[in-house]
């Protein structure tokens, strides 16, 4: 079985050692054959400079994008869904992502990826759940809208065990 990168994207106001992104490296570092890196994009303000960044990585890892998932909060989950834009990727795991949002560049995003799973809080108050779940009703991806808001801070349970599961469908 083929070793998988799982990039993992923190959000705007965040950094590499958020809660969240380092929950979700700890589950991918279960998995033998998944290989987390964790982005840090601070000093980087603008969403398509995060982009280029991230581009470049994947570039210096030499990472085959069929072969990678990208996982994502917020800003970081438009990243990683942007990146399934450009080039088809394995999977995208987005956490109430920057989808629809105005002053965001691509906002009505086609992702490319075999496997995508969105978790969005029904209280976010930072991203409207209504785009995202236009995005996901257009696109037919599996989407899971739960009590929370744009934190996700009292779901973290249902988002590494769903991550898990998540992780487990890519490497089948």
């Amino acid at each position: 079985m083929a070793m998988i990168t799982v990039y993992l994207s923190h959000g705007l106001e965040s950094g590499p050692g958020a809660l969240k992104v380092q929950a979700l490296k700890g589950v991918a570092e279960q998995f033998e054959n998944c290989e987390p890196v964790v982005m840090d994009y601070r000093g980087l303000k603008e969403p398509q400079e995060r982009l280029e960044h991230l581009l470049a990585v994947i570039d210096e890892r030499n990472d085959t994008l069929a072969n990678c998932v990208l996982a994502g909060s917020s800003l970081g989950g438009w990243l990683s869904a942007a990146v399934s834009a450009q080039e088809p990727v394995l999977g995208c795991f987005l956490l109430a992502p920057a989808l629809g949002l105005p002053d965001y560049p691509q906002t009505s995003i086609t992702l490319q990826a075999q496997h995508t799973h969105i978790i969005h809080g029904w209280r976010d108050d930072v991203v409207p759940p209504g785009p995202v779940i236009e995005h996901a009703r257009c696109q037919r991806l599996s989407l899971r809208m739960i009590d929370d808001d744009h934190r996700l801070q009292n779901s973290l349970d249902t988002i590494l065990s769903d991550f898990e599961r998540f992780l487990e469908l890519c490497l089948q």
